[in-house]
């Protein structure tokens, strides 16, 4: 008989259930007032993946089941929710839920460090990169990382998806990176954008930057470092306004 320890004390979880939630993908959704901006398209991410790592499909009425579970379970229409997908005999969803998080107010310092996740257009479990040069770049006095190819172009930041601004002009990275879902609304919303290679060396071309996430719709960077050279933005309230009307556009939708 097989058994675990956590600190000293037997483990009360199922070890079997945490071998096979090592393997499986995700997504993360702040909830106010019972709503989420762009629900269907985190519905569509988890089926579409679903169907990528574990050859089936998952149906949305499942998944707002759950939701509307971890809701009556938390008994708040105020929420941090994760939804983990995984498999062992069944499908199997594992639902996180906590306290709301509040966006970030204070521009970011990235440290630009060349690295690709593995299967980068997947949110999957695997984060012990993102982790590992998110604290790389903390302690070398940044305040997160933001990733690079071979090549030099820009990919996206450690959690985030990032953008840059020309004038009122928004520009999204070519490079392999996630389709996030603040992004995915923003380039919905947005009355023109493109989506070019973005290499080291023109950063210093762009007005702006902004980090996008489930917490962060439009995070602004304050610097990029590469090597010895560090770009620095100031805030611009014109690409700034462009993005918030972008967002004031689309609705949330109700669990």
């Amino acid at each position: 008989m097989s058994e675990y320890l956590l600190n000293g004390a037997p483990l009360a979880v199922d070890p079997g259930v945490l071998r096979a939630a090592a393997y499986g993908h995700f997504t993360s959704m702040q909830v106010r007032d019972g709503l989420v901006d762009g629900l269907y398209l985190h519905f569509e991410r988890l089926d579409r993946s679903t169907q990528e790592v574990f050859g089936r499909p998952l149906p949305a009425d499942r998944v707002r089941a759950d939701l509307r579970a971890a809701l009556e379970l938390a008994d708040s229409g105020n929420l941090s929710i994760r939804v983990n997908v995984f498999a062992t005999a069944e499908l199997n969803l594992l639902v996180h839920v906590g306290p709301p998080a509040a966006p970030g107010t204070e521009p970011l310092r990235l440290l630009a460090i060349q690295h690709e996740r593995a299967v980068p257009h997947l949110k999957h479990t695997g984060s012990f990169d993102l982790t590992y040069y998110s604290r790389q770049a903390q302690q070398s006095g940044y305040d997160n990382a933001v990733f690079h190819t071979p090549s030099s172009d820009i990919s996206e930041a450690t959690i985030w998806n990032i953008c840059f601004a020309r004038g009122p002009h928004i520009t999204f990275p070519a490079a392999p990176a996630l389709p996030g879902i603040r992004q995915r609304l923003l380039q919905r919303a947005l009355p023109t954008y493109d989506t070019t290679p973005v290499p080291l060396s023109e950063l210093s071309t762009y007005d702006a930057a902004y980090l996008t996430n489930s917490i962060d719709p439009a995070l602004p960077v304050a610097s990029i470092t590469a090597g010895e050279h560090t770009i620095t933005y100031t805030p611009h309230d014109e690409s700034a306004a462009v993005i918030a009307k972008a967002y004031a556009t689309q609705q949330p939708q109700p669990i």
